[in-house]
Parts: structure tokens; sequence; C-alpha cells
């Protein structure tokens, strides 16, 4: 304990240069979560997948750890130019004491502003601008991000629950289909869910759901 306390007492340039770096690698990865959820594109993605298996209602099918694991997988898939443009434009000058810390944030926040503002509706940003009393931005840079990132959730999130509600629709007929055919029948004490439940589920592996779904997600971006 005392030793790593001296490696960060220490006066030596080459250790204070490491430092510094586990400090802002410690920061990063405790920050990880929150970046990842409300500055990508995690949060449509994650949304509109729960939205899925809500319609088949199938309860825990897929899991919750799948559709969580796929968000990701999907979120890495769409983000890779962001954070290849953030890796090569900070991080790698960063590490090869080519820029310091503060130009290493900014180059590194652009990239994101950019996919941010890309796909973040006027009026939520104006909401916040105009709450926090900012200046009118005249380029994406003079966006602060205390503005841009909840500006960028809630339109993440509206648009997350128009495709949940595109996807719902034919769930939603097949089961007032059965429902009716059963009320038809006088069979009203049967759940109309526990027979339309193979129905759907028959419909979406038929017209290869999780490939359109995943489609228009990848699309929508």
């Amino acid at each position: 304990m005392n030793e790593f306390m001296e490696f960060f007492n220490t006066s030596d340039p080459a250790n204070v240069s490491t430092s510094v770096k586990l400090l802002l690698l410690l920061t990063v990865l405790s920050l990880a979560p929150s970046i990842l959820i409300l500055m990508t594109c995690f949060t449509r993605i994650v949304i509109v997948l729960g939205f899925v298996r809500t319609g088949l209602a199938t309860q825990q099918m897929p899991p919750t750890q799948v559709i969580i694991g796929l968000a990701l997988f999907l979120t890495f898939f769409v983000m890779a130019p962001t954070f290849q443009e953030v890796n090569e434009e900070a991080l790698t000058p960063l590490f090869n004491e080519e820029i310091n810390l503060e130009e290493a944030y900014e180059r590194a926040v652009l990239p994101l502003k950019e996919f941010m503002s890309a796909h973040t509706r006027q009026k939520d940003l104006a909401l916040f601008m105009n709450y926090g009393q900012y200046p009118a931005p005249e380029s994406i840079e003079d966006i602060p991000l205390t503005a841009l990132v909840p500006a960028f959730a809630i339109s993440e999130i509206k648009t997350a629950f128009q495709i949940g509600f595109m996807i719902f629709i034919p769930f939603l007929v097949i089961d007032m289909i059965v429902a009716s055919v059963l009320m038809s029948m006088g069979m009203m004490m049967l759940p109309p869910v526990m027979i339309s439940l193979p129905f759907k589920i028959l419909l979406f592996v038929l017209v290869d759901g999780w490939y359109l779904v995943v489609e228009s997600l990848l699309q929508s971006f």
C-alpha cells in the first residue's frame, strides 16, 4: 500500500504521466455505463428489443441478458466509426504525449457531439438550451453537453417508442382476431393470449422478425 501511495506522490515526470493516464482510465471506466446509455444508440436499441419481447408476450424469452447483450454488440457496431475517430483523434495522440488532456477531451467530444446532434430533434435541443439560458450555438462545437445529452436521450426514447408502436400493430391484430374467434365460439373463459401466442411466434419466425427488426434499427442510424 505504501509503495502504491509513493507511486502517486512521486515527482518523477514519467511516473506522473503514468499516474495521470491511470486516473483518466479509472474515470472513464466509472462513467462508461452512463456514456454508453445516454451518448450512444444503446437506448433506442434496447427499448425496441424490449418492445419486441413485450409484443410477443413471451414473458422472459429471450432473457433480459440476451437482449442487453445483443443491444450492446449492436451499439458497438453502429458506433464503431465514431469510436474509431475518437481513438485516432484523441486517445492515441494523448497516450503518445502529442497533446494534453484538455485538448484530448475536446477532440474526443466532437465526434460524439456530431453523432448525437444528427439524431436529436431541434425541439428537444431547444428545450434544454432555452431552460439553461445558453447562447445560440454557431456550430456543433458550441453546443454544451449538459444540454445535448438529455436532448439526445429524450429524442432516442421518442424514436424507440415510435418504432415500438409499429411493432405492436401486427401482434395486436392477431390478438384481436383470436379473441373474436374465441368469443364467437363461446369460449369466453379461455384466455386469448394462450391461443394467440403460438400464432404470433409462428408469424414472427416466418417473416424473419429479428432480421427485420435489426435491419430497421441499423437503417434508422
